[in-house]
């Protein structure tokens, strides 16, 4: 495995566990919770689609497609959470 992709896999991996402390320890911020972990999963859901699944060479409207899909999954859950 290439360094950048272990270096990314790392990343993944502590914001996976950032996610976790917050939803296990309600650290005061019930109002911005939500919008935390699913702002962490966006990022963790666009760093495995364009560095992992080799998105980033894919066509411009797949890219277009994959961030229109992504923002709108965590829009619609932060307003509904």
């Amino acid at each position: 495995m290439e360094k950048k992709n272990l270096l990314i896999l790392f990343i993944l991996i502590g914001m996976t566990q950032v996610s976790a402390f917050l939803g296990v320890f309600n650290l005061g911020v019930v109002n911005y919770l939500t919008w935390l972990v699913m702002g962490l999963a966006a990022v963790k859901f666009f760093l495995v689609a364009f560095v992992f699944m080799e998105l980033r060479k894919a066509h411009f409207f797949w890219k277009f497609a994959t961030v229109l899909i992504g923002l709108l999954v965590v829009v619609v859950v932060g307003f509904w959470a």
